[in-house]
C-alpha cells in the first residue's frame, strides 16, 4: 500500500480532469464569501518535477497537460486550469512542473480558509510537510487518511470540500473507501465530496459506486472521462469524479470541459460522461 508515488502519473489526463474540477469546484465555493475547509486523504506530495525519473519513465503528462499548455482556445474552465499550472511553473515558457491537489487549492485558498492534508507515504509526507512548513492554516498529518477523514469532520466551518484519492492498490481500498464516505457524510451531510475513481476493471469500480448510489445520500453526481472502451487488459481506460453536494453549475462547467477534452485527450473507444446518479 505504500509503494504507489503519484510522480508517475502527474499531469495525465485523469489528473487535467481531476485538478480542473476541483479548482472549479473551490471557485464555486467562494462565491459565499464564508471559511471552508479543505481535506485531502491522500494528498501525495505536494507538487511534482516533471523532469524527474518518476515523470519520464512514463511521460503520462505528455497526454495530458502538456497538450493544453499552448492552446489559445480552452473554455474559461480550462484556461483557469492551465493559468494555475504556469503560475505553480513560475510563468516559464516550458512545462517543468506541475502542482498537486494541495498545491492547486493552495493557490485559491482564501485568507479565512484552511487545510488538512493526509498523507501516508513518508517520503511524500516528509515532502508535503516540508511544502507548508510555517503555515498555519495548513495541518498535515503522516497518518490513514479515511479514519483521519472521519475524525475533522463535521469540522468548525460547516462548509469543506473533500477530496479522496487513493491508489486502489489493494482491492478493499474500492469498499473501504465507499464506506468511509458514507461515514463521513453521517456526520458532515453538507459537505463537497470529491471521489476520485479509476476504470482499470469496470465491474470493481461500478460495485464501489453503487454503494454510494444505494446510501440514501442525495445529489450525486458522476464526471468521467474515458480515453478508450472498457477493457479485460491491463491498464486504466477511464477516470473520474464521484461528487456528492455538488455546488451549482458544476455539472453545466463539467459538461462544457469534458466536450473539449474528449477529442483533444481521447481514443479510439473514448467517451465522456456527465450523469446526475442520484437526485434531490
Amino acid at each position: 500500500m505504500l509503494s504507489y508515488r503519484h510522480g508517475f502519473h502527474a499531469g495525465n489526463y485523469a489528473d487535467v480532469l481531476k485538478h480542473a474540477i476541483l479548482l472549479q469546484t473551490l471557485q464555486l465555493m467562494h462565491k459565499k464569501a464564508k471559511p471552508l475547509v479543505y481535506i485531502d486523504t491522500h494528498a501525495g506530495a505536494g507538487g511534482y518535477a516533471l523532469t524527474d525519473d518518476f515523470a519520464q519513465k512514463t511521460g503520462e503528462y505528455l497526454d495530458g497537460v502538456a497538450k493544453l499548455w499552448d492552446k489559445q482556445d480552452l473554455p474559461e474552465s480550462l484556461a483557469e486550469y492551465v493559468e494555475a499550472v504556469k503560475h505553480f511553473n513560475h510563468q516559464q515558457d516550458e512545462l517543468e512542473l506541475y502542482p498537486g491537489s494541495p498545491a492547486m487549492v493552495d493557490m485559491h485558498l482564501a485568507d479565512k480558509d484552511r487545510m488538512v492534508l493526509h498523507e501516508l507515504h513518508g517520503t511524500d509526507y516528509q515532502t508535503l510537510d516540508e511544502y507548508f512548513d510555517g503555515d498555519r492554516h495548513v495541518k498535515v498529518l503522516n497518518q490513514d487518511g479515511l479514519k483521519g477523514l472521519i475524525a475533522a469532520v463535521p469540522p468548525l466551518e460547516r462548509r469543506g470540500i473533500v477530496l479522496i484519492d487513493p491508489s486502489y492498490e489493494i482491492k478493499t481500498d474500492y469498499q473501504d473507501v465507499a464506506h468511509a464516505i458514507i461515514q463521513a457524510h453521517k456526520r458532515f451531510a453538507t459537505g463537497v465530496y470529491m471521489l476520485w475513481y479509476p476504470v482499470v476493471n469496470r465491474e470493481q469500480t461500478e460495485s464501489m459506486l453503487q454503494l454510494l448510489k444505494n446510501s440514501g445520500i442525495k445529489r450525486q453526481l458522476r464526471i468521467e472521462q474515458a480515453i478508450s472502451a472498457d477493457s479485460n487488459e491491463f491498464g486504466m481506460t477511464a477516470a473520474g469524479l464521484w461528487v456528492i453536494n455538488p455546488p451549482w453549475q458544476l455539472d453545466t462547467i463539467a459538461t462544457e470541459m469534458l466536450d473539449y477534452l474528449e477529442p483533444l485527450l481521447g481514443g479510439q473507444g473514448g467517451f465522456t460522461n456527465v450523469c446526475w446518479e442520484v437526485g434531490e
